[in-house]
C-alpha cells in the first residue's frame, strides 16, 4: 500500500544541471552504469560499517551484493543493492539538491572540454561535480528509485523524467537497500553499441570499470541446452584486486596474468612492485617492470601504462600524472582512497595528492632498479638493455632524482667495449678506475659506437690509457650538457675545447711547434674562413692528420642534425680545425708554405684536409662533388 504522492521541484541548480546533461553529447555514455555501481558499492560498505558500529541494528549482512536486471521488452535497466539505503529526507537532500560544486563551474568546465575535444565533453566530468546519479538522464527518459534505510520500517519511492520536477512517496513494500530503474530512451543505434539491455554490453562496462569492486555484481543469464532454456545467476566481476592482497598471498602466475591483462603484453614481468601508503592520504599500488620494451616505446602514439582506480573503481587508462615520461614503460594500477570518484585530467594536474603519489611511485621504482643493480646483475643488465635509453631521459626531466638516476645508469666505455659479460660500466665504476690526478669524466657522443671508437679524437686517450664513455643514444647529446658532474668529477667532452693531456716536457715541445707552424695556421685559417672559426695544433691526435672540435659550449654536429630532423632551424656552427704537427701530410704542407705558397695555392689542400677530418668523424660533406674533384686533381699530380 502506498501513501499520497507528493510532487516537488528540483533545486534551481539541479534543474540547470539536468538540462546540461540531457542536451550535452558525451563521448562515453557508459559512465552512468559505473556511477550507479559505485554508489551501490558505497552503500554496501556503509552498511557493513554501520552493522559493526551499531550492535542494535538488526540487518542481514550475509549476502551483500549488487544485482543488475535488464528487460529488453520494457527497455528498462535496474541496478539493485541490499546496502544501507536512504530515508525520505536523505533522498530529498541527496537527489533533489545539487552538490555544492555549482552549475556555473560545471558549465565552464563543459565549455572548455568541448573546445579542447572538438565539440564533445569527456565523461570524466561526471562525478567531479557530484552529479553521478544525474548522469542516468543521458540514457533514460524516466528514472525510478525505491529505497529503504537499514533498520527503518518503511521505504521511499522517487521518480522523475528529468524535466525539473520529481515525485516522492512512502513505499512500505520496499526491501532494504536501493533499486534504481532506468526507463531507457529509444535507441537509434543500429549496431546496438549503446543498447544497455543487452548482456554483452553490460558485461563489457562492468569488466572495464568495475571488475575489481569487492562486492559481487550479479545478473541473470539465460542458457539453452537441448532446446530447454534455463536461467542462472552469474557474477560479472572478478573481484580479484591483487593490489589489495599481501604479496605473500599472490602467486607469480597470478601476477603474470594480471600484468598481461592490464598491460596488453605477452611477456612476463621482470619485477613486481607492490606498495601501500597510509596516513593523511591512502593508496595502494601494484606496478610491473616489463621484461621487453614495447615496439612503440619511442613513438608519439605510445601511452603510459598506469591505470588509476578510486576505491577499486576504474577511472582512466594511461594516467600520465601518475608516472613521468621517462618511466612510461612501467605498467600497473594505483588505487587511491580519497580522490573524488570521477576526476578530469585538469583536476589531476592540479591535485596535490596525485603529485605526492607520483613522487613516491617514482622513488619506489628507482629504488627497485637500484636493488636489481646491486643484488641481481643479470636482471639489471636485461632491464638496462631494454629500457636504458628511455630511463636516461630522466637526467633531463627529473632534477629531484638526478643523483639516483646517475647512480643506476650504465654506459658503454672504452674499458667495457667488446666485453660480452660486462658490456656497460656505472659512473661509480668509472670513477674507481680513474688515473691518479685525473679530474674529469671523459666522454664522446656520436651516432654509433664504431664511429666514436674509431674517431681521431680518441687517439691520445687510447695512447695514455684514459677511459672514455661512448654515448650514442640521441638523449645523450642533451643530458650531458645539463648534468655537469658526478661525485665531484666534471663531465668533459673529448671533442670540445682544448684538451690538455700533456706533461711539462710535452708542453715545452708544443710551444715550440706553435711558433714553427704559426704562419701555416694563419694561412689555413684565412683559406677556410667560410668553414671554420680557427685552425690550431692538436694535443689529442697521434695518428690522424687533422680533426674538427667544437668550443666548450657549442652544440655537436649530431645534436645539430637532430634539431633539423625535428623541424627546428639552427644556425650552422663553425668548428675548429686541429692539425697533428707530427703527421707527414701536415709537415709537408708546412714545408710547402714556407717555400712561399700563397693562400690561394693552399686552399684546395686545406679543403681536402677539412673534408678528411669531417669524414673521419662520420660527418657529411656539404659539397661531395667538389671534394671528389679536388681529390682527383691531387691524386693526378702525384702520378
Amino acid at each position: 500500500m502506498t501513501t499520497q504522492v507528493e510532487e516537488r521541484e528540483f533545486q534551481a541548480e539541479a534543474r540547470q544541471l539536468l538540462e546540461l546533461l540531457i542536451h550535452s553529447v558525451y563521448s562515453n555514455k557508459d559512465t552512468f552504469l559505473r556511477e550507479l555501481i559505485s554508489n551501490a558499492s558505497d552503500a554496501l560498505d556503509k552498511l557493513r560499517l554501520e552493522a559493526f558500529r551499531n550492535k542494535d541494528l538488526v540487518v542481514d549482512t550475509d549476502d551483500l551484493h549488487i544485482q543488475i536486471e535488464a528487460d529488453k521488452e520494457a527497455r528498462t535497466l535496474t541496478v539493485r543493492d541490499n546496502g544501507i539505503g536512504m530515508t525520505r529526507d536523505e533522498v530529498v537532500g541527496l537527489i533533489g539538491t545539487l552538490a555544492k560544486s555549482g552549475t556555473a563551474e560545471l558549465r565552464r568546465a563543459l565549455a572548455e572540454a568541448r573546445k579542447a575535444d572538438g565539440g564533445e565533453a569527456p565523461s570524466e566530468l561526471i562525478g567531479q561535480f557530484g552529479v553521478g546519479f544525474y548522469s542516468t538522464f543521458m540514457v533514460a527518459d524516466k528514472v525510478t528509485m525505491v529505497t529503504r534505510k537499514a533498520g527503518e520500517a518503511t521505504g521511499t519511492r522517487w521518480e522523475s523524467a528529468g524535466t525539473g520536477t520529481y515525485t516522492i512517496e512512502e513505499f512500505p513494500e520496499a526491501p532494504q537497500g536501493t533499486a534504481i530503474t532506468l526507463h531507457l530512451k529509444d535507441s537509434d543505434d543500429e549496431d546496438h553499441l549503446y543498447d544497455y539491455t543487452t548482456e554483452w554490453k553490460i558485461r563489457e562496462i562492468v569488466k572495464r570499470y568495475s571488475d575489481f569492486i569487492s562486492w559481487p555484481i550479479r545478473m541473470e543469464q539465460e542458457s539453452t541446452v537441448d532446446g530447454e532454456t534455463t536461467t542462472e545467476m552469474v557474477t560479472l566481476n572478478s573481484r580479484k584486486a591483487l593490489w589489495a592482497r599481501p604479496k605473500s598471498e599472490v602467486t607469480d602466475e597470478e601476477y603474470t596474468e594480471f600484468y598481461r591483462h592490464i598491460g596488453h603484453a605477452w611477456d612476463e614481468p621482470l619485477e613486481v612492485i607492490s606498495m601501500r601508503a597510509e596516513g593523511t592520504f591512502e593508496y595502494q599500488a601494484l606496478l610491473f617492470v616489463p621484461t621487453h620494451a614495447p615496439h612503440d616505446l619511442f613513438t608519439r602514439e605510445h601511452k603510459r601504462g598506469v591505470q588509476l582506480y578510486v576505491k577499486r573503481v576504474f577511472i582512466m587508462d594511461n594516467c600520465e600524472e601518475l608516472m613521468p615520461q621517462y618511466l612510461r614503460f612501467i605498467k600497473g594500477v594505483v588505487d587511491a582512497q580519497d580522490l573524488s570518484l570521477n576526476v578530469s585530467r585538469e583536476i589531476l594536474q592540479q591535485d596535490r595528492q596525485i603529485s605526492r603519489i607520483q613522487k613516491r611511485l617514482v622513488k619506489k621504482v628507482l629504488s627497485t632498479i637500484k636493488d636489481l643493480q646491486a643484488n641481481d646483475p643479470g636482471k639489471y643488465r636485461a632491464f638496462w638493455g631494454e629500457f636504458g635509453r628511455v630511463l636516461k631521459e630522466g637526467l633531463l626531466l627529473d632534477f629531484d632524482n638526478r643523483e639516483t638516476l646517475l647512480e643506476i645508469s650504465s654506459f658503454v666505455s672504452t674499458h667495457t667495449a667488446g666485453n660480452a659479460d660486462e658490456p656497460w660500466t656505472t659512473l661509480a665504476g668509472y670513477v674507481e678506475r680513474m688515473q691518479d690526478g685525473q679530474e674529469h669524466i671523459y666522454y664522446m657522443t656520436g651516432e654509433s659506437r664504431q664511429l666514436v671508437e674509431n674517431s681521431p679524437h680518441m687517439e691520445a686517450f687510447k695512447a695514455k690509457g684514459l677511459e672514455v664513455l661512448i654515448l650514442t643514444d640521441p638523449v645523450d647529446e642533451m643530458w650531458v650538457d645539463s648534468v655537469h658532474e658526478y661525485n665531484g668529477k666534471q663531465f668533459r667532452s673529448i671533442a670540445k675545447g682544448d684538451i690538455d693531456l700533456d706533461s711539462d716536457e710535452d708542453k715545452e715541445k708544443h710551444e715550440e711547434q706553435d711558433q714553427e707552424f704559426a704562419d701555416l695556421l694563419a694561412a689555413l685559417k684565412e683559406a677556410l674562413s667560410d668553414t671554420v672559426k680557427d685552425v690550431r695544433l692538436s694535443h689529442r691526435l697521434t695518428n690522424s692528420p687533422a680533426c674538427l672540435v667544437g668550443d666548450d659550449f657549442d652544440i655537436t654536429p649530431t645534436l645539430e642534425k637532430l634539431y633539423r630532423a625535428s623541424g627546428q632551424e639552427v644556425p650552422t656552427v663553425k668548428r675548429i680545425l686541429e692539425l697533428n704537427p707530427t703527421h707527414p701530410l701536415v709537415a709537408a704542407l708546412r714545408a710547402k708554405q714556407a717555400e712561399g705558397s700563397d693562400t690561394e695555392a693552399l686552399k684546395p689542400t686545406a679543403e681536402l684536409i677539412h673534408g678528411m677530418a669531417l669524414l673521419a668523424e662520420g660527418g657529411e660533406l656539404s659539397d661531395p662533388a667538389r671534394f671528389a674533384s679536388l681529390l682527383a686533381d691531387a691524386l693526378a699530380r702525384t702520378l
